[in-house]
């Protein structure tokens, strides 16, 4: 069976086969673009079984790009190129890859014509070095590209399989998912699939004790732990002969650690992406409760990232950025009394702008966050890294006390990260 779009021959054997994914450009050693294509290729080939031991980079530079394929092919089975396929003189890893798999360039006329009808719909002259995007090493599968000018290419020799695709994720992925996907899924031995679990208020030992039953047991279904600033995840992956074969063996662990874990669960996912701010979206919004916000030392921290979620608007009614005491007093409704007191950075204070807020805007959740993000600022009795987060709802007003430490940036995410939660929380009718 052939693939829409594909011109060449094609392999067919099935294996599992060890993969390298080689990104081409001066620009990403240089720090002015992020190589996301690796992250992308490298979870779509863990799907199918293929294995990624290594990543590289390397600038437009032949020699160097020579050793870094050189290298590649001397120990992966499968070379994924990203970049160094348009029209420019440095341009050249097609040429590259070809000659160090004793391979001819071939002009590929269908490609030149594609190419000029790219230019032709945009209503430009078609610049004559763009014929170097019409060279291809000989016997290789085209790979037509539909959404820009540079086709890339799979070509199989001497055991190996080099497949050069365009640096640009748009066009990657387009160019990968439905012309190389395929042709892999052929030939590997099976699948792949794994779920992720997304864990919050438990720190990496407590999981790892609370889960070493499953972490330690090794055997068709693995657990696998990995934490982040603030935050947890444990992977669970299987193999299987597809897709939904290897997801019958994941559910039912992830359906054991979701029993253990309980609340400090807040997302299942199918990818390792996910977020706080998309969990207490997902919850705000799905059960049509409404939110506000008071933020003092998070600077608005917390309301920005819930308008990351898209439909937010249906739930967010107002945020304030209440930093001065004046502020929380004219917004929030903060008794001077309470500020004279107790001090703006305090139970009592954070409790107020809750309730105030609440009253005043009638939402049905109410947030607020008061604190010392530093680096100065701090006292004996109140350091740096204190922090208050409030939230108020019909059940009554909840606060926590944090102390934290770090970076201004550090304490800030970690302070709205805790009040994401809290919303979340909030949400789903938890007390605690």
């Amino acid at each position: 069976m052939s693939l829409p779009g594909v011109r060449g021959r094609r392999p067919r054997e099935r294996r599992i086969m060890i993969a390298e994914i080689v990104a081409i450009g001066t620009e990403i050693l240089m720090g002015q673009i992020v190589d996301t294509d690796a992250q992308y290729l490298s979870r779509r080939l863990q799907s199918l079984g293929i294995s990624v031991y290594y990543h590289q980079a390397v600038g437009d530079n032949p020699q160097r790009m020579r050793d870094t394929l050189a290298l590649a092919l001397s120990r992966s089975d499968i070379v994924i190129t990203t970049g160094g396929l348009g029209p420019t003189q440095d341009d050249i890893s097609k040429e590259i890859a070809a000659k160090l798999l004793g391979l001819e360039m071939r002009f590929d006329e269908d490609s030149w014509q594609a190419i000029r009808g790219y230019f032709d719909r945009l209503g430009r002259n078609c610049p004559e070095n763009n014929r170097r995007q019409a060279m291809f090493a000989e016997g290789a599968m085209i790979l037509p590209n539909a959404c820009g000018t540079a086709p890339g290419c799979m070509i199989e020799s001497n055991g190996k399989i080099v497949i050069q695709l365009p640096g640009p994720p748009h066009e990657m992925a387009d160019m990968f998912e439905k012309q190389v996907y395929g042709v892999l899924a052929e030939r590997t031995g099976g699948c792949i699939a794994s779920r992720y679990i997304r864990i919050y208020g438990l720190g990496e030992s407590q999981i790892a004790q609370m889960c070493a039953k499953w972490i330690e047991q090794g055997g068709e279904v693995t657990v696998a732990p990995y934490c982040s600033l603030g935050e947890c995840q444990l992977r669970v992956t299987a193999r299987g002969e597809s897709e939904h074969a290897a997801l019958e063996k994941v559910y039912p662990v992830v359906k054991e650690l979701t029993d253990v874990l309980g609340g400090n669960i807040y997302a299942v996912l199918d990818t390792s992406e996910g977020s706080m701010e998309e969990a207490a979206g997902r919850e705000l919004t799905a059960r049509g409760l409404t939110v506000a916000t008071a933020e003092s030392c998070t600077g608005g921290l917390v309301a920005a990232q819930l308008v990351n979620y898209p439909g937010i608007s249906s739930a967010l009614g107002e945020a304030h950025v209440t930093y001065a005491n004046e502020a929380k007093i004219k917004y929030c409704g903060v008794k001077p009394e309470t500020l004279d007191r107790y001090g703006a950075v305090s139970e009592q204070t954070a409790r107020e702008m809750a309730e105030g807020l609440r009253e005043r805007s009638g939402a049905d959740i109410v947030l607020a966050t008061t604190g010392i993000a530093g680096p100065g600022g701090g006292t004996k009795e109140k350091p740096v890294g204190l922090v208050y987060v409030a939230v108020a709802d019909a059940k009554g007003t909840r606060v926590e006390r944090l102390q934290l430490s770090g970076s201004r940036d550090r304490i800030r995410h970690l302070s709205a990260l805790r009040a994401l939660d809290m919303i979340r929380r909030a949400a789903l009718g938890y007390t605690n």
